[in-house]
């Protein structure tokens, strides 16, 4: 037996949905998603207080900063082995002379 929807040649949403691509980290828009949704949906008679927000805000921020920080110093320890790298092979040059 076939399935009715296919049937009358229907297709589901499943069907037609492309696949949710798969993130392995969050970002700034991520915590902000997050943080509206959590104003969104809380109770009224008793709202988290201002400072716990800012707190979250401030402790994403100081993340975001150490993954930058984190960023640059790769970048700047692959530029030096690159000039360490042309300094060895000018090395056996200069010795010979």
């Amino acid at each position: 037996m076939s399935d009715p929807i296919s049937a009358l040649g229907l297709r589901t949403t499943s069907d037609t949905a492309p696949a949710p691509k798969s993130k392995t980290t969050l970002d700034q828009s991520d915590f902000l998603a997050l943080m509206t949704a959590q104003l969104k949906n809380q109770d009224p008679t008793k709202p988290v207080d201002n400072a716990e927000y800012v707190s979250q805000l401030a402790q994403f921020s100081a993340v975001t900063g150490i993954s930058q920080t984190n960023g640059a110093i790769s970048q700047t320890n692959a530029r030096l082995d690159a000039i360490l790298a042309r300094l060895d092979a000018l090395a056996p040059a200069t010795k010979g002379a």
